[in-house]
């Protein structure tokens, strides 16, 4: 059955717009999300039509929802592309979404978060955000039904889970495919819902694909691709599902604004590892100064340099900590004296040379400097005077560090990002 029948054209979903005098919660939620959305930069709104106009010109149809696999488990439908959007923090005061991700998550929530997006249709849009904050997209989806403060993008889910086997997948891992060659159209991740077969060559998966939330018998590990989809785990899983004690809890754990007991675990392995010195008190649960230089200092001792050694702990930092690893923070070893600030620090040029198709001076001026500010991790060749993914994640990497999250993190220099980035 394809869309070009009349029965597959009842299947799609059209997304109604809250009505702007109706004074219920979900039309209020639909109302503040909407907001959300249209209040990105310009840049951000020329990327994704951008998108879409090319997803149109390149053929790109609505698949069908799967129909019962043909005998032998042999199936020709074909999922289409699913761009996505980049991260951020959709919630802005929406109260149902800050509800949603301070439950705890276990596998049996995952599953019922996911079925609940099947249930309700919710329609496919790498833009707009369903009622409950989230991006409506393959990797919005997952942040979901993960509970994540925030959504994240097939790139960055990694960030919260642990790589696993396909032996080990259970109901509410997921499966991720990263197309370098194409970062934000050309990549895909589902939930794992268990196997179909005792073979283990079909499995449940829960998905936002075009035109909405669907569940579908799916081959392993995906209809294309096949052999490049990872699985991973979700390291803040609660109760019986939960992973090792030791397994790295996150990326949103730690940094400017973090306050919980990851932070002061973090704060005693350093101080166990020779940091103590960076503590006037503590440590404890709210991130601050103290915890960034002793995680610098530790980062430091390993040869790490660069975005390596930000401050900030990754899956590497606290793998090193937790099990000992790498060697001491130096008694003696003070650290490096920040770079001076830049004497002729350049006036920011406006956005309207920054984003996708442009191709100036401005642009290479800009890589230039974040690779000297240690932000140049993403750059596989220049940086250039052509715009590039890479110079988009280097920006957002750089405006994360700072503490801004959501769309003052959006890879998209503004005034503040250059005078921060040229300070």
């Amino acid at each position: 059955m394809t869309l070009t029948d009349p029965l597959s054209a009842l299947l799609e979903f059209d997304e109604v717009e809250p009505e702007d005098d109706c004074i219920c919660g979900g039309c209020r939620a639909r109302r503040r999300a909407r907001s959300h959305a249209a209040s990105r930069s310009l840049h951000r709104r020329a990327a994704v039509l951008m998108a879409a106009v090319g997803t149109a010109l390149g053929g790109g149809t609505a698949a069908a929802t799967a129909a019962s696999p043909a005998p032998g488990g042999n199936s020709t439908t074909q999922p289409p592309r699913t761009p996505q959007g980049e991260v951020g923090g959709p919630y802005g005061e929406d109260a149902a979404a800050r509800s949603l991700a301070a439950q705890p998550v276990t596998r049996a929530r995952i599953i019922q978060r996911a079925q609940s997006w099947v249930d309700q249709g919710v329609p496919y849009s790498m833009s707009r955000y369903w009622s409950d904050g989230y991006r409506q997209d393959c990797s919005g989806f997952v942040s979901m039904a993960w509970g994540l403060a925030g959504n994240q993008t097939t790139w960055t889910l990694p960030d919260f889970a642990e790589r696993i086997g396909k032996n080990d997948l259970q109901p509410g891992d997921v499966l991720i495919y990263n197309n370098p060659a194409n970062p934000q159209a050309g990549s895909h991740v589902t939930i794992f819902g268990g196997w179909t077969d005792s073979s283990r060559t079909r499995y449940v998966a829960y998905e936002q694909t075009s035109p909405g939330a669907k569940k579908r018998s799916t081959p392993y590990a995906y209809w294309n691709n096949s052999a490049s989809y990872v699985p991973y785990r979700y390291t803040g899983l609660s109760g019986d599902g939960g992973t090792s004690a030791n397994a790295f809890p996150g990326a949103d754990k730690f940094g400017p604004g973090a306050d919980n007991a990851y932070v002061t675990r973090l704060g005693q392995m350093l101080v166990q590892r020779g940091g103590g010195r960076f503590y006037s008190e503590g440590p404890g649960p709210r991130w601050g100064e103290a915890d960034r230089r002793a995680t610098e200092a530790f980062q430091l001792a390993q040869g790490w340099r660069g975005s390596e050694a930000d401050g900030i702990p990754g899956k590497d930092t606290w793998d090193y900590l937790v099990h000992g690893k790498g060697r001491d923070i130096a008694a003696a070893t003070p650290l490096p004296p920040p770079p001076p600030p830049d004497p002729g620090a350049p006036a920011f040029p406006g956005p309207q040379y920054f984003g996708p198709g442009q191709d100036n001076d401005h642009v290479r001026q800009l890589g230039e400097q974040l690779v000297r500010k240690g932000f140049g991790g993403s750059y596989a060749v220049g940086p250039g005077p052509v715009w590039t993914e890479s110079d988009r994640r280097a920006v957002q990497a750089f405006q994360q560090a700072q503490g801004w999250r959501g769309a003052e993190a959006d890879g998209y220099p503004g005034p503040d990002t250059w005078r921060a980035l040229f300070s």
